[in-house]
């Protein structure tokens, strides 16, 4: 392995991720993925792609940058959440922060016209550094460098409605991990 990357930064920051069950081997009742950006094209924010039960199972989308969140539609969200990749759903405007602290409980948080959204971390497992090459089956032209932290607890709240479910166990490229992930120091590239 090279010790420079010959590949061009697209993206930089954290891509943290809850997905939920309430059956060990039943249907995902939540999915959410949550953009942090230090660098895009289209500059820094924040964003939220969700669909939930405590959503009545409708995608919401929601940023602080509507240009970098359709920007991750189109470019990441279109090979890691297709549901989430429609250019034509509106995206909210909110404010987003978060609170905790690693190793015990870390929250993003959500403030926009249609009420507070939180989702919580913890029961922290060991992070371990993903790293994907480009042209692979899971990111396509993509490489992928990503410190994840699978989490065996995790929740989701939506304007005072918790998701149903829990996180589950996952296996992540032959490793044991969760379908719950603090995704923090993650950076796409591409040629």
């Amino acid at each position: 392995m090279p010790a420079i990357d010959p590949n061009k930064v697209q993206f930089t920051g954290e891509n943290s991720f809850l997905r939920l069950r309430t059956e060990a081997d039943g249907p995902e009742t939540t999915v959410c993925a949550h953009w942090r950006t230090l660098i895009s094209p289209a500059g820094p924010g924040t964003c939220l792609f969700l669909r939930s039960d405590a959503t009545g199972g409708e995608v919401r989308l929601y940023a602080d940058n509507i240009g970098m969140a359709r920007w991750i539609q189109g470019e990441l969200e279109s090979i890691l959440n297709p549901p989430f990749a429609d250019t034509a759903m509106p995206i909210a405007e909110a404010a987003f922060s978060r609170e905790g602290a690693f190793r015990s409980t870390y929250r993003e948080i959500l403030d926009s016209a249609d009420g507070r959204i939180e989702m919580s971390w913890s029961d922290m497992g060991e992070p371990f550094m993903l790293t994907l090459p480009p042209d692979n089956d899971d990111t396509g032209p993509w490489a992928v460098y990503s410190c994840l932290t699978p989490c065996r607890t995790a929740t989701l709240e939506v304007a005072g409605t918790r998701a149903q479910g829990g996180a589950y166990e996952n296996v992540m490229f032959g490793r044991p991990a969760s379908s719950c992930c603090l995704a923090w120091s993650e950076t796409w590239l591409r040629d």
